[in-house]
C-alpha cells in the first residue's frame, strides 16, 4: 500500500516536473557574448541580469569574447544570441561609408544589413546614451605640440607615439578613417584594447602619446586629459542596442522579450554610462556588483 503510495506521488511528480520544463511558461537558455572590453561587457550584464530577474536563464560563455570581428561571427553562427552593440561602428563594420551621425538612421541601415545575416538579426531600440571613440592625449602634450583637435596631429605626427585599438587596421572608422580625413599613417601604431585599462596605462606611463579611448571612459576626466575634436565627423553617432537572432525571438514572447531589454536601454543615458565606466576602471568595482546595483536603483530587479 505504502509502495503504491509512493509510485503514485512519483508519477504525479514526474508529471508536474515534466509540464514545468516544457510547458509554455518555460524559457529557453540564452547566450550572451560581448566585444572584449568592460562597457561592453557591463552593457552585457546589466541585460543578462534584466533577463535573469524575469525567470530567463543565461549562459555567459560569449561575455568579453573579443573584437567586433569575433562577437560578430559568434552572432552570425548562433555561438551567441545577444550581443550589445555601438550601431554607428556596427554599421561601418557591415557597410563601411554608410555611418552617419544619425543614431536612427544607423540603427535603421544596420537593420537592414542584418536581415540577411545569420537567419536573421534584429536590432532593438537603442539607449540615449552614446559613447564613440576618440584620440585623446595627456595634458603636456596637447601644450607642447598646440594640439586641440585631431587634424593638429598631422603635422607632427611623426613626433608621437600612437595607441589604437587591436581591430583598428581593419576597422573603418579607425586607420581607413584616419588615413583619408586627416593623413594618418598608423601602421605603425602599437595595438591595444581601445576602451579599456590598457589603452589608459599605456598613455598615463607614457608608453604612447596619443591613445584611442572611448568618450565616456572616465580617466580621461580623472587624468585630467584633452580628447580631441573630430573635426572631420569620421566617427559615426555610437549608441548602444541588444542584436538578437530571429530564431531566439522566434522561441519565446517576442513582444514582452523585448519590451525588458527596450525599458533597461531606454534608461541609460551617456552621464550614467561614464559614471558606471568610472566605477569599473576607476573605482575597480566588480562589473556584475555594478550592474545589479544600477538595475536596482532603477526599479529593474530586487
Amino acid at each position: 500500500m505504502r509502495l503504491s503510495r509512493a509510485l503514485a506521488l512519483g508519477a504525479s511528480m514526474l508529471v508536474l516536473l515534466s509540464a514545468c520544463s516544457t510547458g509554455g511558461g518555460s524559457k529557453p537558455t540564452i547566450k550572451i557574448g560581448s566585444d572584449g572590453f568592460y562597457e561592453s561587457n557591463l552593457m552585457a550584464e546589466i541585460y543578462a541580469q534584466d533577463l535573469e530577474a524575469n525567470g530567463y536563464t543565461v549562459d555567459r560563455t560569449g561575455m568579453a569574447i573579443g573584437t567586433r570581428q569575433v562577437s560578430d561571427a559568434a552572432l552570425e553562427s548562433g555561438k551567441i544570441d545577444l550581443k550589445p552593440e555601438y550601431i554607428g561602428s556596427g554599421l561601418a563594420y557591415y557597410a563601411p561609408g554608410q555611418q552617419t551621425g544619425d543614431p536612427a538612421a544607423n540603427a535603421a541601415a544596420l537593420q537592414t544589413v542584418l536581415n540577411g545575416k545569420g537567419g536573421g538579426i534584429t536590432v532593438l531600440k537603442y539607449t540615449p546614451a552614446q559613447d564613440q571613440n576618440t584620440l585623446v592625449v595627456r595634458a603636456d602634450t596637447a601644450a607642447q605640440f598646440h594640439l586641440a583637435k585631431i587634424s593638429d596631429l598631422t603635422a607632427v605626427q611623426t613626433q608621437l607615439k600612437f595607441g589604437v585599438a587591436t581591430n583598428c587596421p581593419t576597422n573603418p572608422v579607425c586607420g581607413v578613417a584616419f588615413k583619408t580625413a586627416y593623413g594618418l599613417d598608423l601602421s605603425k601604431a602599437t595595438l591595444l584594447s581601445a576602451c579599456d585599462t590598457p589603452m589608459a596605462q599605456a598613455l598615463l606611463g607614457k608608453t604612447i602619446d596619443v591613445g584611442e579611448l572611448c568618450s565616456t571612459q572616465p580617466d580621461i576626466l580623472v587624468n585630467g586629459w584633452v580628447a580631441l575634436q573630430d573635426d572631420k565627423n569620421t566617427q559615426p553617432a555610437d549608441n548602444i542596442a541588444p542584436l538578437v537572432r530571429n530564431d531566439y525571438l522566434a522561441k519565446v514572447d517576442k513582444t514582452s522579450f523585448e519590451a525588458l531589454l527596450n525599458a533597461v536601454s531606454a534608461k541609460m543615458d551617456t552621464a550614467t554610462l561614464a559614471d558606471l565606466d568610472k566605477q569599473i576602471s576607476v573605482d575597480k568595482k566588480d562589473i556584475a556588483t555594478v550592474a545589479k546595483s544600477w538595475l536596482q536603483t532603477n526599479g529593474f530587479v530586487k
